[in-house]
């Protein structure tokens, strides 16, 4: 991977990504991708009841083809999201990831708006629904990786 000024976190993360795979029998599937730069992410979610009856991300995992900053993205989303309400899962925005990755090059902030897509897609999905992009994921630049 060509090192373009990444962070510790966000190497690690790409070496050693966290709740990479494929969780079968998903309760929700999200797929995204950028037709730009090539990357695609496949997040799957499994979801829990807590003891109050709210729902919660009991399992997330994913899987990423494209460039480190994407995986490293995915990566942590999944750390960010896992046993979060869904209703707080949703809230993680690209922000969050890039600043707990160490920050992102601004060519590649896109990959963390992917990773906050899919998640909203898979938890569409799980509730039956068409995903909608917010504003943030129009306006976000989908630069080349």
């Amino acid at each position: 991977m060509k090192n373009m000024q990444y962070s510790d976190i966000l190497m690690d993360h790409f070496k050693n990504p966290r709740n990479q795979g494929e969780i079968k029998d998903a309760d929700g599937v999200g797929e995204v991708g950028n037709p730009v730069c090539g990357d695609m992410m496949k997040i799957y979610i499994m979801v829990g009841e807590n003891d109050k009856g709210e729902e919660f991300l009991r399992d997330i995992k994913f899987q990423t083809l494209g460039c480190g900053a994407a995986i490293a993205s995915s990566s942590m989303l999944t750390e960010l999201a896992k046993g979060q309400k869904i209703d707080d899962a949703l809230k993680i925005s690209r922000e969050q990831i890039a600043e707990k990755l160490g920050g992102l090059p601004k060519e590649k902030i896109h990959c963390s708006v992917l990773a906050a897509e899919g998640l909203r897609n898979a938890v569409a999905n799980y509730r039956g629904q068409t995903f909608k992009e917010t504003k943030e994921e129009e306006g976000a630049e989908h630069a080349h990786c």
